[in-house]
């Protein structure tokens, strides 16, 4: 079982606060980035960033299909995000189908999935605000 927090960071370009998901404490930028460059994805993750802290969607982290789970560098999720499919299945919440809608070629099948305790997900949620 995996486990979900989350970073606030201060975003590079807009000097606000971004948030960064963490999986068993390693932010899903440097995750996704490890994964692109491994496989040999041009440009790689390091184009992905956080949300911007105000811009956010609230409902990003819910269940449903295409979530968006990390904006772009700049902060914008309409520019290079990556999505999820996040399901809950029973006392389990699961993030698999990550996508790149800017790529539709890429292959992310062996990226993921991630299983989050249903109860440790939805305090993440909580903390998060």
């Amino acid at each position: 079982m995996n486990e979900l927090g989350f970073a606030v960071e201060t975003h590079d370009v807009w000097s606000c606060d971004a948030v960064v998901p963490l999986v068993d404490g390693t932010p899903l930028t440097e995750l996704i980035d490890v994964f692109e460059a491994r496989t040999k994805m041009q440009p790689t993750g390091e184009m992905y960033g956080g949300f911007i802290a105000d811009a956010r969607d609230a409902h990003s982290f819910q269940p449903g299909e295409g979530r968006f789970v990390l904006a772009c560098s700049c902060g914008d999720t309409g520019c290079w995000p990556l999505l999820a499919d996040i399901a809950v299945e029973g006392d389990t919440v699961v993030w698999d189908g990550f996508r790149q809608p800017r790529r539709k070629g890429r292959d992310y099948s062996r990226f993921g999935p991630f299983r989050f305790d249903r109860d440790q997900y939805e305090k993440a949620l909580a903390e998060l605000g």
